[in-house]
């Protein structure tokens, strides 16, 4: 019997290798490992999410340069990976969020929506003629606590009290582990994300490529901070 190149594995998203590998998936975890750097930050009164834009072009626009996405009031979310496949997902955790409400007439429930966007990714790694998502989401809201959920390409749903996508995953996760402290206040875990991200990338931290999103339980509505809302924190770095 003649061996067989892993490469033979990797044309399909529904082959196995034999060491149990699904190639394509992991081809699409590359993808979100090559991006931009986001986390998210569970506080005592809310959750906070900062995204680092990373532009490539010197005459590129960066207010269109969206990291950070409003699925409803009390829910918002950050990628890493391909935006247009972040944009898709986020497309349509909005209308399962508006599906919900008028079909009960309350609020949706976060997990329950980044329950959905888990389960289409891992429809998305069974059938042949398509291909995984090339991104990962970081889901942040208030249930009837603050949350935070990451969906990945594989389906996987996992929840975090502080967690990083991207590029500076490591970094920021272990700068976490040593630093984050449960119930903190939404500015101490803004100045946390931005500590955090200084130390996993070389670009200087400028309001034109950091994003922050706060969502409170007093106010239970998403926010995206101004220019000058994120240069007084980032002065505070």
């Amino acid at each position: 019997m003649y061996p067989v190149s892993p490469q033979a594995y990797d044309r399909a998203i529904t082959v196995f290798s034999p060491d149990g590998r699904l190639f394509q998936v992991e081809y699409a975890k590359e993808a979100v490992r090559r991006g931009a750097t986001a986390m998210g930050v569970v506080c005592g009164d809310g959750v906070v999410l900062v995204a680092h834009k990373s532009s490539s072009a010197p005459l590129q626009l960066t207010e269109y340069m969206k990291k950070i996405f409003m699925i409803d009031n009390h829910i918002a979310a950050t990628a890493s990976g391909l935006v247009g496949d972040a944009r898709r997902l986020v497309d349509i955790a909005r209308v399962e969020s508006q599906k919900h409400k008028m079909t009960y007439g309350e609020d949706a429930n976060l997990e329950g929506i980044a329950k959905h966007l888990s389960d289409l990714a891992q429809l998305y790694t069974q059938y042949g003629g398509i291909r995984p998502f090339g991104v990962s989401l970081l889901m942040g809201g208030i249930d009837s606590e603050p949350r935070l959920f990451e969906v990945d390409p594989s389906g996987a749903l996992s929840g975090y009290n502080a967690a990083a996508i991207g590029a500076g995953r490591k970094e920021v996760e272990e700068f976490f582990e040593k630093e984050y402290k449960p119930g903190m206040s939404v500015d101490d875990g803004a100045l946390l994300a931005l500590r955090a991200l200084k130390k996993a990338t070389e670009q200087k931290l400028k309001t034109v490529n950091v994003d922050i999103a706060i969502i409170t339980k007093k106010t239970r509505k998403f926010e995206v901070l101004s220019d000058a809302d994120v240069e007084k924190y980032l002065a505070k770095v």
